[in-house]
């Protein structure tokens, strides 16, 4: 049987969160492809016209927020429902900047997959998408600073707190904190990269 729509595009960094939006979605009947990152998605939607793009947002080379912003500034890709999928984002604020940014839903993880395949069901049966004007340059990296210096000091907590508690615990309790350690590390090393470039763009804005 055909899929009635065009296909879908998941965009997700790890592998095993990949693999379930994919099964999950292929057996419900969907057309899936997929990309690791927004620099992979890029290069996909060249090629591809997806119904529906589902991203998270904290990715290497190039993350959730960037890559929206991105595809909200082509004319092909603009009005393409987006949902947001995040563990890392989820304050208000940073729902906010992702509505701002054209979103039209925003889930949280773990995912429950009936209210994830619910949201895909309603955006891909409802009317053509309205979506807001995308932000000035200077708007988006301005809020998007904010966004990643927020988690970065999250993240430098979470790091301090996880790794004082791993010396006081017995020997055979530290593996699950440990490897809970080194995702965190690897976040902070992703977020500091994107932080680093969103500072150098801003410094090419304020010369213009």
């Amino acid at each position: 049987m055909n899929a009635p729509y065009a296909p879908i595009l998941v965009v997700e960094d790890m592998p095993n969160v990949l693999e379930l939006l994919q099964v999950t979605l292929t057996f419900k009947g969907y057309t899936v492809i997929t990309a690791r990152n927004g620099q992979e998605a890029l290069e996909v939607l060249e090629r591809e016209t997806p119904s529906l793009v589902i991203t998270d947002i904290l990715m290497p080379k190039l993350d959730g927020y960037a890559f929206v912003y991105q595809m909200r500034n082509n004319p092909k890709t603009r009005y393409l429902p987006v949902i947001f999928l995040s563990a890392t984002y989820v304050t208000s604020e940073d729902k906010n900047f992702a509505m701002n940014l054209g979103a039209s839903r925003f889930i949280e993880k773990p995912i429950d997959t009936d209210e994830f395949l619910l949201t895909v069901g309603e955006l891909l049966t409802q009317g053509p998408l309205t979506s807001p004007e995308p932000l000035q340059s200077q708007a988006f990296y301005q809020g998007y600073r904010e966004r990643l210096e927020h988690k970065l000091r999250y993240k430098n907590s979470q790091i301090t707190r996880t790794e004082r508690l791993i010396q006081n615990l017995p020997i055979e309790q530290k593996a699950p904190f440990q490897a809970m350690l080194d995702q965190s590390k690897t976040d902070r090393s992703t977020i500091q990269t994107e932080l680093d470039d969103v500072y150098r763009i801003l410094d090419e804005l304020k010369k213009k």
